[in-house]
């Protein structure tokens, strides 16, 4: 039975007693008992969140996506349809004993966004506010603000939180023009200067 004030459709199952508050789970998705949801989350029709996943709150998880034990996502994560998270480094059916041997634990930052069909091997960092192209084939960290496509997924460029390419001038310094925050590039990393307007949730 979900907490009072998670909405779960009639067609959708919720096992899991650990839900924030105003999350909604739509027909025919699965959280798991031992599953952790956080407030405001939205789990898009067909999704599945597997015992010892964690959503923070205000992620968005779109159809057809599965969230396995290991996965951990900070808040405000975006997981776009039909994602393939993983967590298992040597997957076999066979010469396991312990089926859980080779699991490798996969953390999206805050305000980390995947494209639809992208691909996370696990075991890797993405950091705060990452952006991963559709189709990408992700196999090694992300840096916070990183803007990553392709197979393997290779850096492109670098974005702000509110999602827009970041163009650094000869200053190393660039300004989001719908948020106002003005980033650094230093030593191969994007900080913040100074941060303008919060996160809002359309």
């Amino acid at each position: 039975m979900p907490p009072s004030g998670v909405f779960v459709h009639e067609r959708g199952l919720c096992e899991s007693e650990t839900v924030g508050e105003g999350t909604r789970i739509w027909a025919y998705a699965h959280v798991m008992r031992g599953a952790v949801i956080g407030r405001d989350c939205n789990i898009g029709e067909g999704s599945f969140v597997e015992t010892g996943a964690v959503l923070g709150d205000h992620c968005t998880v779109k159809n057809g996506v599965s969230v396995w034990d290991q996965v951990t996502c900070e808040d405000y994560v975006f997981l776009g349809p039909d994602v393939a998270l993983t967590n298992d480094f040597l997957p076999r059916a066979a010469f396991k004993k312990d089926p859980k041997s080779e699991f490798r634990k996969t953390l999206l930052r805050e305000g980390t966004s995947i494209g639809a069909n992208a691909t996370i091997v696990c075991g890797v960092t993405l950091g705060r506010h990452a952006m991963v192209g559709a189709g990408a084939v992700v196999t090694r960290d992300v840096p916070d603000f990183g803007l990553v496509a392709g197979c393997p997924a290779r850096s492109i460029g670098w974005v702000g939180r509110y999602g827009e390419r970041l163009a650094f001038g000869d200053d190393n310094l660039a300004q989001c023009e719908k948020t106002g925050d003005v980033y650094r590039l230093e030593d191969g990393a994007v900080i913040i200067e100074t941060m303008g307007s919060p996160p809002t949730r359309g």
